[in-house]
């Protein structure tokens, strides 16, 4: 009469690892889709992602204008 009762508990505390591995894994894809989600929405769109060289050319002069700006300024010793 024992062994059926071991045999019992060893079975209930087996069925109840198998759900809880199951909802561990049904909550692991889904916080993995989730992560997924939020890196496509943080993906720029493929026509901005490398921007149009007109635009990086004016960004990058503006940024060369600013330098020689300030080394202007420091070689006649004002400050900013």
């Amino acid at each position: 009469m024992m062994t059926q009762v071991d045999l019992l508990i060893a079975a209930s505390g087996l069925v109840a690892l198998v759900i809880l591995a199951g909802a561990a894994l049904y909550g692991w894809t889904q916080w993995l889709a989730l992560k997924r989600r939020e890196l496509d929405l943080r993906r720029p769109l493929p026509e901005f992602e490398n921007g149009s060289r007109e635009g990086m050319a004016r960004i990058e002069i503006a940024d060369l204008k600013e330098r020689i700006r300030k080394l202007e300024a420091i070689a006649s010793g004002v400050d900013l």
